[in-house]
């Protein structure tokens, strides 16, 4: 990892994913973390699966698990810049769903599977 990530996001993502899959980084892909337009983005065999910025935390999901997920309160689309554009393999998480530790878990799942392709 560089030493010039954002310390407070590269801590909540390492955090959030530690949390949800603590052996993912001993498993046999390799999980890094590097900045990614003023964020942190975790990526495993060099495809993004997560990233966490000023807008919060967001996952890179299919389009069947992204269409099912924004029909929830609080779920929004990920732009790292104000006036950018929208990345559309992304949903950005609300805290509510964060808490949800087992439904987390499932999206993080997801999120590894979909980069895994």
């Amino acid at each position: 990892m560089k030493p010039n990530l954002k310390n407070k996001y590269l801590e909540k993502i390492q955090g959030i994913v530690f949390d949800a899959r603590p052996r993912l980084s001993s498993s046999s892909h390799q999980l890094e973390f590097k900045n990614c337009f003023g964020a942190v983005a975790g990526y495993l065999d060099n495809q993004i699966f997560i990233t966490c910025g000023k807008f919060g935390l967001a996952l890179r999901l299919p389009p069947k698990s992204l269409d099912k997920l924004f029909e929830q309160r609080g779920v929004k689309t990920l732009k790292y810049f104000k006036n950018g554009h929208i990345k559309k393999e992304y949903a950005v998480i609300p805290k509510y769903l964060l808490e949800d530790k087992i439904g987390f878990k499932k999206l993080i799942d997801k999120s590894i599977l979909f980069a895994k392709k």
